[in-house]
């Protein structure tokens, strides 16, 4: 007999639940993520950066904040706090359980498709290995600065950035070799088809709280940010700091009309980040971004 959903949703929220509280006991810095795999957005005390952010991210502030807010910076090893009042409607709405490797001294080889898996087999030493839908999570012990984009269908997740647990995988951890914290390095300091890439850390999507003086759904707001950051995405060879532009002009302009907040900021660095991901400089990322958002609500860019 089919299952009412209601019973079927309560199994999968103490199966997260369940999980978080394993890998927090182990020493894992874990979070929920919502709908997408990805973190929950901010608190209105917390939006736009107004609490000045937790203490161990980039933007270091005094954010004790007991909610599930700033995206990765949120995962913690605490039991407590993960069966608290604060992060029960979040864990209500989970879709997922995610880590944050570098909190717990790992680093995670992100292989996006099976030539990155093949090129891993042949230049990096073996570990534990956990699949992924299009290819696999290497596991190394020690961490490092994050990056996406090394190399083609490679992404170096460490600090600052979060894993989605799927498993224990299989294999024994072994050290982080130089290897991987080379391609970090190089992906800092030179550059990406004449390109200098950077990385910007992973931040929570945007949501409604953040919103909150917008008059579109939040429905209709996250489908045409989905697809533009999908847009930039997609312009893997060039183009993709001239369609970032053209991105956040169109948002601009479908929001120049609102009496706001509509959390435009969030908008516009979820735009950089996917063009910073296919090697668009960052500080040239931001630029566009920001003249783009301005002509679209028509200031001056």
């Amino acid at each position: 007999m089919t299952q009412p959903v209601p019973i079927r949703r309560e199994r999968a929220l103490r199966s997260y639940l369940r999980i978080a509280l394993e890998l927090a006991t182990a020493g894992v810095p874990v979070l929920p993520l919502r709908e997408g795999k990805v973190p929950f957005g901010n608190c209105r005390a917390c939006a736009s950066s107004a609490c000045g952010g937790r203490p161990h991210m980039k933007s270091a502030g005094d954010c004790c904040c007991p909610g599930v807010c700033h995206g990765w910076a949120a995962a913690t090893t605490n039991t407590d706090v993960l069966i608290s009042p604060a992060w029960a409607a979040a864990w209500r709405e989970a879709q997922a359980v995610a880590y944050h490797p570098g909190g717990a001294g790992l680093t995670i080889v992100d292989l996006d498709n099976a030539q990155a898996v093949v090129w891993a087999r042949q230049s990096l030493p073996a570990t534990r290995t956990v699949p992924t839908t299009r290819g696999e999570h290497w596991i190394y012990l020690g961490a490092t600065r994050s990056a996406n984009s090394v190399r083609p269908g490679v992404d170096i997740k460490s600090h600052m950035a979060y894993v989605r647990w799927l498993g224990p995988g299989t294999g024994t951890m072994t050290p982080l070799p130089s290897a991987v914290r080379a391609l970090v390095e190089r992906e800092e300091t030179t550059t990406a088809r004449g390109e200098v890439v950077s990385s910007a850390p992973e931040l929570a999507a945007w949501d409604a709280t953040v919103a909150t003086g917008c008059r579109h759904t939040e429905r209709y707001v996250r489908t045409g940010l989905e697809r533009g950051v999908a847009m930039v995405r997609a312009r893997t060879e060039s183009g993709a700091g001239s369609k970032a532009f053209g991105v956040a002009q169109f948002l601009g302009k479908q929001h120049a009309q609102c009496p706001g907040p509509c959390g435009l900021d969030v908008m516009g660095r979820q735009i950089i980040t996917a063009a910073v991901s296919v090697g668009v400089p960052e500080t040239y990322a931001e630029r566009a971004v920001t003249n783009g958002l301005n002509t679209g609500m028509g200031r001056a860019a």
